[in-house]
């Protein structure tokens, strides 16, 4: 029957699954996968298609699914998303795809994401996702991916595919970008990704890890000594924001990007079977309340801190944070203060951290963000008890490749400036897209860029 209830995601439960770094979200089993398949209307006009960044053939995938085919449907998805077992764990259907469902009208739209995600781990767990596209012809010129995150390996598939020999840098010491050593385990299983990116190396992608562009090359080196005719410039948002508050340089305090990098990508959550120690505090402030604070609170507490707060000055309406993951960290015993600001980090007078001030806020006139304006409330300022602060209040590109790389435009936030659908900067052969263009946005918004990237050097260099 076509409508109906959404079939529930099945997870660990909160009590046991905040003390692990196992998946919270369990997965659809083949029978929830068909019955939440049948409730897809088969529009004659899918809206799900244009909320979708990489266009996705989503009532295609689904039919495909209804029919038990499950080879067809990965396939389907493979022609326009190259990474499915991520984006089904990891992107805000709610607010694309799902979003334009027509049964989302009157009831639940169809869950989009977590079709796709069974469809991918099906895929991989029966050896049905190695599809098999017509060897391109080659065509003798050589392209530099710079990043490896998900907008770069977007980017570096597609270019493959069209016979172009590709060569993928990665300053870290595994490829992946931000789907490593940004996103929690518990969220996004790091042999997921790396299955994922075992299918470009089949294509042909080459990847050199350890490779710091703007110091082991810059761009103009890549170009005029490492013969590579195109340059693609996807190396994200990972320069984390401070407050530039007082005590900000204490031990204990952390930027989410630090902390996630050495739990998630160094694997710190392991040691000492690992090599790469973390800190954890009795009690921990996280200063923040987007997707990446949510992170480091939930990892926070798996590491064994008694009492985790979530400390943000807006009210929760405001938090850009996904609801589900909202919904999570509440489960899992994350305190939310919100309408909270920090002002000072105390220290204990040993060089830790010994406090966090806060001043607490109420919520004034909209500003040029369209949301009410978060103002102190006087004589309000108390201390709250914790040990340990992870700053989790944004991040913006790193200045490397810029400063290296002359004549290379950027805005003055130092975002590179690049063409909405041609990806082109200022260079002639050097493109960007993703994160390093638009500021930190989603995974899938970057792999759109990387497969807009991909037909514009394509079109470059066929010239």
């Amino acid at each position: 029957m076509r409508g109906g209830m959404r079939n529930t995601m099945p997870e660990q439960p909160a009590e046991i699954r905040n003390k692990n770094f196992k998946e919270v979200a369990l997965g659809y089993t083949k029978e929830m996968a068909i019955d939440e398949a049948q409730r897809c209307l088969n529009c004659p006009k899918p809206r799900c298609v244009t909320g979708c960044p990489v266009n996705v053939e989503i009532p295609n995938f689904i039919a495909a699914v209804v029919a038990e085919n499950f080879g067809e449907a990965i396939g389907i998805l493979k022609r326009k998303n190259s990474l499915p077992a991520v984006c089904g764990r990891v992107c805000p259907q709610e607010n694309q795809c799902e979003s334009r469902c027509v049964l989302g009208t009157k009831g639940e739209p169809v869950a989009i994401g977590r079709i796709e995600r069974f469809v991918a781990d099906y895929a991989r767990e029966h050896g049905l996702d190695t599809v098999a596209y017509a060897k391109p012809s080659a065509k003798g010129k050589k392209v530099a991916i710079v990043g490896s995150g998900p907008s770069g390996l977007t980017s570096a598939g597609d270019l493959a595919k069209m016979g172009y020999n590709v060569t993928l840098f990665e300053a870290l010491h595994a490829p992946g970008g931000v789907l490593m050593y940004g996103i929690p385990q518990f969220r996004l299983p790091k042999e997921i990704v790396q299955h994922e990116i075992s299918a470009l190396r089949n294509l042909g992608v080459k990847i050199i890890v350890n490779a710091v562009i703007g110091r082991t090359f810059t761009v103009k080196e890549l170009m005029e000594e490492e013969g590579f005719d195109a340059v693609y410039i996807g190396t994200g948002a990972g320069l984390p924001h401070f407050m530039n508050i007082e005590g900000e340089n204490l031990n204990g305090v952390y930027s989410a990007n630090e902390f996630l990098t050495r739990v998630n990508l160094m694997k710190a959550y392991q040691f000492p079977n690992v090599a790469t120690p973390v800190y954890i505090g009795k009690s921990t402030a996280i200063v923040g309340a987007g997707n990446v604070a949510m992170d480091a609170a939930r990892t926070a507490k798996r590491l064994g801190s008694e009492k985790v707060y979530i400390v943000y000055r807006r009210s929760e309406e405001e938090m850009p944070a996904r609801k589900e993951e909202i919904v999570h960290a509440r489960e899992e015993g994350v305190i939310l203060r919100l309408l909270n600001n920090p002002i000072r980090i105390l220290d204990n007078g040993k060089g830790w951290v010994g406090g966090l001030e806060c001043v607490k806020m109420e919520l004034g006139e909209p500003d040029a963000s369209g949301r009410r304006r978060p103002m102190p409330i006087k004589d309000s300022e108390y201390i709250l008890d914790v040990d340990m602060v992870v700053m989790a209040i944004g991040q913006g590109p790193n200045p490397l490749i810029k400063q290296t790389t002359p004549n290379l435009e950027v805005n003055k936030h130092g975002n590179i400036i690049a063409g909405e659908e041609n990806c082109a900067t200022s260079i002639p052969g050097v493109f960007a897209g993703g994160d390093i263009v638009t500021g930190a946005a989603t995974v899938i918004s970057a792999m759109g860029a990387g497969k807009k990237a991909a037909v514009a050097i394509d079109a470059y260099l066929s010239k």
